[in-house]
């Protein structure tokens, strides 16, 4: 485990890996037993509809999880985190940020926006802030925010996914920062997660496997599309969100839409996409480039052992090729 994350943090961890944060599919079931399993969980506070509603899930998640601690001292229960829109355009800032403040989550994404604001308030009560970055302007930025992590979102991502190549972001990146890297895009297996520290990553960002968790938000329609889809049905577009995000065509076709004119930008018939209240990310389903290493839904916890035994093969192998 990486010596740059907090002892207390890397000590009860299992794997570097942390389950992104994923609108209106992570939930509170899936942030506690990832925690419980050994990986980081985490959420969009916006996934709760309602800042009562989110009241009752931190204090859920922070319950459950210290009763575990305090059950079982010896099993490793990691931390948890959320997700938070710094940008003025999030009308539940103020909201959400009293109860950060209240619950004190040990890590937290800050997303769209200059995270310094909150830098102050997360470290008073010993909290780490990663920011979402996707390009080097913005890591640049982040940088010189006081952030204790950068999670770079590259090219392969599912959602709101970057364009540049994991191997040249990390690399430039790694120039001008020496705080905790987290690598995000296409890490979709144990020896994916391998390879992101070897590339000098200090944690991976999984989103798109744990999409077909049986804690997941997702409704069993888009998990089973999700298990018949391979890469060849991804579209990068900014159509949905004004944003480029990956989705799966088979989504889009079931709204009423065509793919194949999205990229065109002609001969849409948005009026389709009204009349069925089809809406980004509620029924045009997201997911990253590996969504062709999801076979079948699983509870968290499997999905954890077997991430497990694909890394430490993946160990073996890379030390049995070394000592050759």
């Amino acid at each position: 485990m990486s010596g740059k994350l907090p002892l207390q943090f890397a000590d009860q961890v299992v794997l570097p890996v942390i389950v992104a944060p994923m609108f209106l599919v992570s939930s509170p079931e899936m942030v506690i037993e990832s925690c419980k399993a050994g990986i980081i969980g985490s959420f969009p506070l916006l996934n709760a509809r309602t800042v009562v509603i989110l009241d009752d899930w931190m204090k859920r998640i922070t319950d459950e999880l210290s009763q575990v601690r305090t059950n079982e001292p010896k099993r490793r229960v990691a931390p948890w985190a959320v997700n938070l829109i710094v940008h003025r355009t999030n009308k539940r800032y103020k909201e959400d940020l009293e109860l950060i403040k209240k619950y004190q989550p040990p890590i937290v994404i800050t997303s769209l926006g200059d995270p310094s604001p909150v830098v102050g308030i997360i470290h008073e009560y010993g909290g780490l802030v990663f920011s979402d970055v996707s390009n080097l302007d913005h890591a640049r930025k982040a940088a010189k925010r006081g952030v204790d992590g950068l999670i770079l979102v590259c090219n392969g991502a599912g959602g709101h996914a970057g364009t540049i190549n994991p191997l040249a972001f990390i690399g430039s990146v790694k120039k001008f920062w020496d705080g905790i890297t987290i690598l995000a895009g296409c890490i979709s297996n144990g020896q994916d997660i391998l390879a992101s520290e070897v590339l000098g990553a200090d944690l991976a960002y999984m989103g798109t496997r744990f999409i077909a968790a049986s804690e997941s938000f997702a409704s069993r329609e888009y998990q089973n599309m999700l298990i018949e889809s391979t890469l060849e049905d991804l579209i990068y577009t900014d159509t949905f969100s004004g944003v480029n995000a990956n989705y799966l065509a088979p989504s889009i076709r079931k709204a009423g839409l065509d793919p194949d004119q999205l990229q065109k930008k002609e001969g849409v018939d948005f009026s389709q996409l009204n009349q069925s209240e089809a809406k980004a990310w509620k029924d045009i389903w997201s997911a990253g480039q590996g969504v062709g290493t999801i076979t079948g839904v699983l509870p968290v916890a499997e999905v954890v052992k077997e991430l497990q035994r694909e890394y430490d093969q993946a160990v073996s192998s890379l030390l049995e090729k070394r000592s050759k």
